[in-house]
């Protein structure tokens, strides 16, 4: 029998009415075993958790705000698959019109909602439906609803790297399928990834004594090894080993019958110091002409982690009991250096020489925890070394979600010889909402015109923004991008006349460049 989406609505406000995590567990837990379908299941969890199956759909909120006049329905009949399949039309509808016919197909699906489910799906799509459904408590409820201990389902998600996967077919096959998500080769398992560090006192402080290791701007590879078959795997998951033989090559060489390791892959210049992340990148997704492209642009692979070792599972195990068994299956060049200290100046020294010798930073990782496969989790830390700029905003993006109603995504530009402006990039990142209140009533005061969703402002405002490095990009007129841009803060002590000019940041390209080619 379709599960109603009704039903799923009343859960979420037994959940919403309720502090209790406990209550909130059995209330989502109820929905999900009165569930029979395996679709139905996962379109639940992920409506449950603020998600759609679609992701995004090409609904605006201008577009939804156009609903509030949708006479609701009296009776409720909507099923959760009738919903996916409405939504999944609408996320399909492009090309000429595909507004206007977006607009009517919502309006549609709408009409067949009572005032409850009309107001279930509003708060969906806009992307603010808080019940409290954290990944924490959902899988606790999948677990709950299968009568699984939570410690076997959550192992389960941390592999797949998706509740909604794991609850699906906990429904279809019961305990049996959790045996699929078990850590073999050839299955690659989502990577582990870190928190931002102040510096490395603030990384010590929150770590005791810790793991410290070189931070590679390269590109993330998961290397799979089951006797004489490789596999080479991104932080995405795809396989790319025929775009890398020399990783397959170092890896197949490994005496030991079977690894799954972690680690970065890196383009390094003759006298050893990494290219930028960008020229490391062309070796990836490549399947023409690989010899030649190994011969200009060799990768080199350093490994941090290990998560099997001749079958055996190592996920669950200390992060400084994995790195042991790293060592003693790896050659020493293929393992990436450490230090293992709780000595701030020692630390420091560490990551001073990881700088000298051209990388981002250091990683900080305590040595008790497990490997959190697709956290985020506070037991790694990323500590960089971040350029600031003072630049002048040009125009800004009005916000979606939690920001609706607020300008947030900055057009940052900096100073040409003409007194014009040179675009390098754009940020939403570091602002917290009293920021954004503040920049919002800011730069509408300097509005100049608008283009869809962009406002145009007078070039007045200055904002320090800090970033870790620049790439080459034809994108921008200046040639130049900035990567992983933040705003520090607003400079009302500096006009825009003395914001930073793009021959300041050549300079800044040109002295990355000149460190990569020492």
């Amino acid at each position: 029998m379709a599960t109603l989406l009704a039903d799923l609505v009343e859960a979420s406000g037994r959940a919403v009415a309720t502090s209790s995590r406990l209550a909130k567990r059995d209330a989502i837990a109820a929905c999900l075993r009165a569930a029979t379908d395996p679709d139905d299941i996962e379109i639940a969890v992920a409506y449950l958790s603020g998600d759609t199956r679609q992701g995004k759909t090409g609904i605006g909120y201008a577009a939804l705000k156009t609903l509030r006049d949708v006479a609701p329905a009296t009776q409720a009949e909507l099923t959760l698959t009738d919903v996916d399949a409405a939504l999944a039309r609408i996320a399909m509808t492009t090309g000429k019109g595909a507004t206007a016919e977006r607009s009517a197909q919502l309006r549609a699906l709408f009409a067949r909602a009572t005032v409850a489910e009309q107001g279930f799906l509003m708060r969906l799509l806009i992307g603010e439906l808080r019940q409290g459904a954290l990944e924490g408590l959902m899988i606790d409820a999948i677990a709950a609803a299968a009568a699984l201990p939570p410690a076997d389902v959550r192992r389960a998600v941390m592999i797949a790297g998706s509740a909604r996967a794991v609850a699906q077919a906990l429904r279809a096959d019961g305990a049996a399928a959790l045996g699929r998500f078990a850590i073999v080769p050839f299955r690659p398992v989502q990577p582990m990834l870190a928190q931002p560090a102040e510096d490395i006192a603030d990384a010590l402080a929150r770590l005791g004594t810790a793991a410290l290791e070189w931070k590679v701007d390269g590109a993330r590879v998961q290397v799979h090894k089951a006797g004489g078959d490789v596999r080479v795997y991104t932080r995405n998951l795809n396989d790319v080993t025929g775009s890398v033989p020399e990783i397959v090559e170092a890896v197949r060489g490994i005496a030991a019958e079977q690894l799954i390791l972690d680690g970065e892959a890196v383009a390094l210049t003759a006298g050893g110091a990494p290219q930028p992340f960008q020229v490391t990148m062309r070796r990836f997704g490549r399947r023409l002409d690989v010899e030649r492209m190994r011969a200009e642009l060799p990768l080199s692979v350093y490994f941090f982690d290990g998560l099997l070792l001749d079958g055996v599972p190592l996920i669950d195990r200390p992060a400084g009991r994995r790195f042991d068994a790293l060592v003693g299956a790896l050659p020493p060049p293929l393992v990436m250096p450490r230090l293992v200290t709780a000595d701030l100046a020692a630390a420091e020294a560490f990551y001073a020489d990881a700088w000298a010798r051209g990388h981002e930073g250091v990683m900080a990782k305590a040595l008790d925890a497990p490997y959190e496969a697709g956290g985020r989790g506070a037991s790694w830390l990323k500590v960089k070394r971040a350029h600031t700029l003072d630049l002048v905003v040009l125009a800004v993006e009005w916000g979606s979600g939690r920001r609706h109603g607020w300008l947030s995504n900055l057009h940052l530009g900096a100073r040409d010889a003409a007194g014009g402006w040179v675009m390098l990039g754009k940020t939403f990142k570091g602002m917290t909402d009293a920021l954004l209140e503040w920049q919002t009533a800011e730069l509408l005061a300097r509005e100049t015109g608008r283009d869809g969703h962009v406002v145009h402002v007078r070039p007045e405002l200055v904002v320090e923004i800090a970033f870790n490095d620049l790439q080459a990009s034809s994108q921008y007129p200046g040639g130049l991008a900035l990567r992983f841009a933040r705003v520090k803060g607003y400079r009302p002590d500096k006009r825009a006349d003395e914001a930073d000019t793009i021959d300041t940041v050549r300079s800044l390209y040109d002295a990355q460049l000149a460190r990569a080619a020492a």
